[in-house]
């Protein structure tokens, strides 16, 4: 989360260290593995795949020091990936929100529910292919609404 008044300062930050700058928008931006989503105004979820937690959580702290606040969430948050062709039609028995690709693109991303679990979703992909960030102790019953929901259309 930035700090009042030091936006310009944490996006600098973020392009020079990262290559990438924070969006300001509903969107997800990633150089190599590196990502991040927005998350709400000053609020980002920063992501580095295959990288461990705590050492990527150091270095955001490093490079933000006193521009951002910076909270680990890699214990805290799962993320599971969806994709296909009926991946749309089953997020959308329990996403209350417009997953149509004239509204919800590759690099869009929202802060919502599924089946009342707090998610952070965003689409990587026209395929398409979803990421949903869930606290890790929903994780299993998102698993399992997942499941339930692609079942007509095959999935086990």
């Amino acid at each position: 989360m930035v700090r009042r008044q030091r936006t310009d300062e944490l996006v600098q930050r973020v392009r020079e260290s990262f290559g990438l700058e924070p969006p300001m928008t509903p969107r997800r931006i990633a150089a190599g593995a590196t990502a991040f989503a927005w998350a709400g105004p000053g609020h980002w979820l920063a992501m580095a795949e295959g990288s461990d937690g705590p050492a990527f959580e150091g270095r955001l702290r490093a490079v933000l020091v006193d521009v951002a606040s910076v909270s680990d969430q890699s214990d805290g948050r799962v993320v599971i990936r969806i994709g296909g062709r009926t991946a749309r039609d089953t997020l959308a028995k329990g996403l209350p929100i417009d997953l149509h690709p004239r509204a919800f693109g590759p690099g869009d991303t929202a802060v919502s529910a599924v089946s009342h679990m707090a998610i952070h979703i965003w689409q990587i992909d026209a395929a398409p292919t979803y990421e949903l960030a869930v606290s890790r102790s929903f994780a299993a019953s998102l698993s399992r609404w997942l499941v339930a929901a692609a079942a007509e259309f095959g999935a086990s």
